[in-house]
């Protein structure tokens, strides 16, 4: 074994893996540096921040195998403890100073917008253009400038800080590209030399094609933000890879289950598009999540779950995604995705159903009687707790198997109680 490096060397890096792939792999782990791509061998060098990072990163790696578009990649540590300039210059991404910087956020927890990033960076001279968008390297921002000496101390003063305390980093070069394009004004994109600008194309068709940027769900950066929720690594069993969307779920009870019913429960691992129940086969149905590492929670958090009676199967589905039509329910815009604010928190709540659930948004004179009576029509309720968290009501309720605690989730999150809309997670303590 090579000794630990900050440089890994990656094998079997077919042509159809991009840089991005590479990095959406590796920037679970901490920042990372430098990348080359060393395309006639199949291979590719990649240096982390730091030789803990990449630590972590092969650790990891040892015990889950990598793969990227369905191919084995294969990770070692490199015999180069630091990539040099000239490595580097085979990516053709020099450090040729340019007016214009690509910033790409790192452990992004809170969501970054336009606003957020003019208040960065304009201190150091005029920000004339910003446009912000998803790529699976995460998300990344350009910002132009009117001169390029504000570019250049921009990039001096903020590169490698954080926005927020302790995460939100910046990383950023200088772009190859001459001018941004700006055609609207809104919280993805914004000229500042034109205030004039729409702030979206009119007539847009209302559902988003999978993919569209920020359209649907303004997605948080995945890989990075979602390992900073997992405390730096994806939870064993999760790859973080998959990018198919759709999960088919079969052995439902036909009596006991409908659309609202799927959506509580599929929506604590994600933003949910469309649900359909299959007419022909009224014990299956089609969830398709807001992208494919949310579709890859439910699968391996749902697989062998019991509701009504049932042990539900969850898998992939082989359709990418559900068409729109009269027997499928639209959620895309539906305000109880619970993913479109503080996706991070929300991430850190995924876990299989347990006994034990926690109830959030309560009417502030909620009392523990009113809250077991809410619910006991769905099992034997062991123990309950109503505190108060920043000043608002949240309670804790123990029922006697996972069951019951999944049977209450579907009927009665997002129920009314008190003139408040409920909001039910599942609660991973063990005791009251």
């Amino acid at each position: 074994m090579t000794e630990p490096s900050k440089v890994i060397h990656v094998r079997n890096v077919g042509h159809e893996i991009s840089e991005n792939d590479l990095l959406q792999l590796f920037q679970p782990f901490g920042v990372i540096t430098k990348l080359v791509m060393l395309r006639a061998k199949n291979q590719a060098l990649l240096q982390m921040q730091d030789v803990p990072s990449a630590v972590n990163a092969l650790q990891f790696y040892t015990n889950v195998q990598p793969s990227i578009r369905g191919r084995n990649v294969y990770v070692q540590f490199s015999s180069h403890q630091e990539l040099t300039t000239m490595d580097q210059n085979t990516q053709g991404r020099g450090d040729e100073p340019n007016r214009i910087l690509l910033v790409t956020i790192h452990q992004m927890l809170y969501p970054i917008t336009v606003e957020v990033l003019h208040q960065v960076f304009s201190p150091h001279g005029f920000v004339e253009k910003i446009v912000t968008f998803q790529k699976s390297a995460g998300f990344q921002a350009l910002i132009q400038y009117q001169l390029q000496q504000s570019a250049v101390s921009a990039r001096n003063a903020l590169q490698g800080r954080n926005i927020y305390d302790g995460c939100c980093q910046l990383d950023i070069q200088f772009s190859n590209l001459d001018e941004l394009q700006v055609n609207y004004n809104n919280e993805r994109s914004r000229d500042f030399t034109n205030p004039s600008l729409p702030s979206e194309q009119k007539g847009r068709s209302s559902h988003p094609g999978y993919g569209d940027v920020g359209v649907g769900y303004p997605q948080m950066a995945s890989a990075a933000a979602i390992a900073a929720a997992f405390g730096g690594g994806l939870p064993p069993g999760i790859s973080g890879t998959n990018d198919r969307c759709t999960v088919l779920v079969s052995n439902l009870n036909p009596e006991s289950i409908d659309e609202d019913k799927l959506f509580n429960l599929f929506s604590i691992y994600g933003n949910i598009v469309r649900i359909k129940l299959l007419r022909n086969k009224p014990d299956h149905a089609l969830v398709q999540m807001g992208d494919g590492f949310q579709a890859e929670l439910a699968v391996h958090f749902l697989k062998g779950a019991k509701l009504f009676g049932k042990r539900l199967e969850v898998n992939f589905s082989k359709h990418p995604n559900i068409t729109t039509g009269a027997d499928t329910h639209e959620y895309s815009n539906s305000n109880l995705n619970r993913f479109n604010r503080n996706a991070a928190k929300n991430y850190r709540y995924c876990c299989s159903p347990t006994k034990m659930i926690h109830l959030s948004t309560l009417p502030q004179e909620v009392t523990e009687e009113e809250i077991v009576a809410h619910l006991e029509e769905h099992g034997t309720i062991v123990n309950s707790k109503l505190f108060e968290m920043n000043g608002k009501k949240q309670a804790l309720v123990l029922f006697e198997n996972e069951e019951q605690a999944t049977e209450a989730l579907v009927c009665k999150h997002a129920t009314s109680l008190g003139g408040s809309t409920i909001r039910i997670s599942f609660s991973q303590l063990q005791s009251i």
